[in-house]
């Protein structure tokens, strides 16, 4: 038997270890360990001055410590529970005072899915000083956390999820079910992580944001299901100047090396690919593309079931259902004709956008006539022209309506 080893996994599960050695283990039968009692332990302070006690309360505590430890048969894997649901039978023998070396005897009596009975004792030398029937609740948890992790005691980790070997979780981070956090990565800050979410080896999750106006004062990070963060990517919480939080939808893919930046709304089924940006406060809407090494100026939008090219620079709000590429200045390249069929919207839908778009890139109106035609148009009616109007009008920063030239759009042909 690995002593050292399964003394890890026992202190990995009691921060408050109060065993110092395992001396033998019969796995799921027997265990035995010591506890040496001296007069520096914490509890003795204060605790019958001028004549220290062992608490009787914390030798049955040692005693479920090493109960846990022998149900989970030493594998340390945490997939499940356990909680002290009675004791029965206690008797207190003898006085546990500073210098003696407690013996710690657990055997397992009956058990069942999910209550086991265990005959507990503890000696001092040959004398009995504590023993007690312990039964003890079975909860399965399904939660495996590699012991080179680093997990705050105070972290909440849902069930079925996995924590990776050398990932760090910090005190305030919470993570829902059956989410797997690869090796090395960090999550930390007031973080919410939503269930079935996947964070890939050395991404950064919550950590502060990249504001010199940041002072350390509490901001969250709150994500949604279903998400993916592949490698290196790094996700910033907010700032009291922007909200106080950035948000993060359910089923959206960030490619390695991904960076969201403080007070960012990314909404649903979005797509980030390698190297894609966003700068502060941007919002980004359901169902938009932003390619690889493509970046988004600060307090920006990104439109529904827009695309963005890569290596492309929005320094504008980029328009809903359009294909958006280029580096300063970035151009329209028409409606996003494939991703929306690919997502199921309605022919005649689409037909409607392409007409609207024309008003907006090809005719001699300007924008805000251009927007009166559309809105007129009976012709040109649906929830997808309703927005694409409300959204160039709810511009703060000014929406790209530059069109491509045909060199350009040659150019794109042929990538």
């Amino acid at each position: 038997m690995n002593i050292p080893a399964v003394l890890d996994r026992l202190a990995h599960r009691y921060p408050s270890l109060l065993v110092d050695a395992v001396t033998a283990h019969d796995p799921g039968r027997r265990i035995v360990a010591v506890k040496n009692v001296t007069v520096s332990e914490e509890f003795f302070q204060g605790h019958f001055p001028g004549m220290p006690l062992m608490p009787g309360v914390l030798m049955i505590e040692s005693l479920v410590q090493i109960a846990t430890l022998l149900l989970f048969g030493g594998a340390g894997h945490g997939r499940e529970r356990a909680s002290l649901r009675g004791v029965d039978a206690a008797k207190f023998r003898r006085q546990v005072v500073p210098g003696d070396r407690l013996r710690l005897e657990i055997t397992i009596g009956r058990r069942r899915s999910s209550l086991a009975r265990a005959a507990a004792k503890a000696f001092v030398g040959d004398q009995v000083a504590a023993e007690a029937e312990l039964l003890l609740g079975l909860v399965p948890d399904g939660t495996e956390i590699h012991p080179t992790a680093i997990v705050h005691p105070r972290a909440y980790i849902g069930r079925g999820s996995t924590i990776g070997p050398h990932a760090v979780i910090g005190p305030h981070v919470r993570i829902g079910d059956r989410c797997a956090i690869g090796a090395s990565a960090v999550i930390d800050g007031w973080t919410e992580i939503g269930d079935d979410t996947q964070v890939f080896p050395f991404a950064s999750i919550g950590l502060p944001p990249m504001d010199l106006k940041y002072k350390g004062e509490m901001t969250k990070l709150t994500i949604g299901t279903h998400n993916v963060f592949r490698e290196f990517v790094t996700i910033n919480r907010g700032t009291m100047g922007g909200g106080g939080e950035t948000s993060i939808g359910d089923r959206n893919v960030f490619m390695a090396y991904a960076h969201v930046a403080h007070d960012c709304h990314v909404k649903n089924n979005t797509i980030f690919g390698p190297h894609a940006t966003l700068g502060g406060h941007v919002t980004v809407e359901d169902f938009a593309n932003i390619s690889a090494g493509s970046a988004v100026h600060q307090f920006c939008r990104v439109g529904r079931h827009a695309f963005i090219g890569g290596y492309s620079v929005v320094t504008k709000d980029a328009l809903p259902f359009a294909r958006t590429v280029g580096s300063r200045p970035a151009r329209i390249f028409g409606v996003n004709t494939i991703g929306l069929m690919r997502r199921g919207l309605a022919p005649d839908v689409i037909e409607k956008l392409k007409r609207s778009f024309r008003y907006l890139l090809q005719s001699k109106l300007n924008t805000t006539k251009a927007l009166q035609k559309i809105s007129g148009e009976k012709a040109l009616a649906c929830a997808e022209v309703d927005y694409l109007v409300e959204f160039i009008r709810g511009s703060q920063r000014g929406v790209i309506l530059r069109r491509a030239t045909r060199k350009a759009e040659e150019a794109l042909a042929d990538e």
